[in-house]
């Protein structure tokens, strides 16, 4: 297994925050920056992809929403599909983040379901797993974390390589407390492994550590073998932040 031949990336997660005002300072300093030292992508709330394809324009940041529906179209109000995000220019979409799950009630059939949904619309999907305080404190995270993989078996088998994972202990996300590096990558070792179970392809896959990362911490945590990037919430609003953290990979 080689580092170098998975793609890194840094994704933003911005939650339910924002304004016009304020995403738009956002947006141009995103677009006006360049690196090449991976990928980066921005999950916005569904109302600010128009605005987000817009801002971005022809920069290499990558648009995503932070959910997407399990159903191709039909009678589900409130919910937006994969075709509707693909639409507004979005390539990426959230599945299973902890607050999803915990909030919504979310279960991991659920979640398996929306990221097949979303590749089928030509979205990818990235799929969310992680443990509380009380799993980690009881030694049960691997088992947690295992469980919440395990309906997308098939997926997983039928396309390897094209999924991104998220990992994001629950006990560490808004939180300030972080997954010390070597904590975070014997997790993501444990996913690695668990993902090439169901399909030797997948071991290429992108694992990303999510949970107050921050500028201060990004590079350690980063550095880890099986680490390849992060999903950033709090500090993806403020642009000095997140940009410092995109040149951390």
């Amino acid at each position: 297994m080689r580092k170098d031949r998975r793609h890194q990336w840094v994704i933003g997660n911005w939650k339910m925050n924002g304004s016009l005002a304020v995403n738009a300072a956002l947006f141009e300093a995103l677009a006006a920056h360049r690196s090449s030292r991976g990928r980066v992508g921005v999950c916005v709330p569904t109302p600010y992809l128009t605005q987000g394809q817009r801002g971005l324009g022809a920069s290499e940041i990558v648009l995503g929403a932070q959910d997407v529906s399990a159903h191709v179209d039909g009678a589900y109000t409130g919910q937006v599909c994969a075709s509707m995000l693909r639409e507004f220019g979005a390539t990426l979409a959230l599945v299973g983040h902890s607050e999803r799950r915990q909030y919504n009630g979310e279960t991991s059939i659920e979640v398996a379901a929306k990221a097949r949904a979303a590749l089928a619309g030509g979205v990818t999907p990235v799929i969310c797993v992680g443990e509380t305080l009380s799993d980690r404190e009881t030694g049960a995270a691997e088992k947690t974390v295992a469980a919440q993989l395990a309906p997308c078996a098939e997926l997983i088998r039928v396309t390897g390589v094209g999924l991104i994972f998220a990992y994001e202990p629950v006990w560490a996300i808004g939180t300030g407390k972080t997954a010390s590096p070597q904590q975070a990558e014997a997790m993501h070792a444990f996913i690695r492994d668990e993902i090439t179970r169901f399909s030797p392809d997948a071991r290429d896959a992108s694992i990303l550590y999510g949970g107050s990362v921050k500028p201060g911490n990004a590079r350690e945590l980063f550095s880890q073998p099986n680490i390849d990037g992060g999903l950033i919430g709090g500090a993806s609003l403020i642009a000095s932040d997140f940009l410092a953290i995109v040149d951390a990979l």
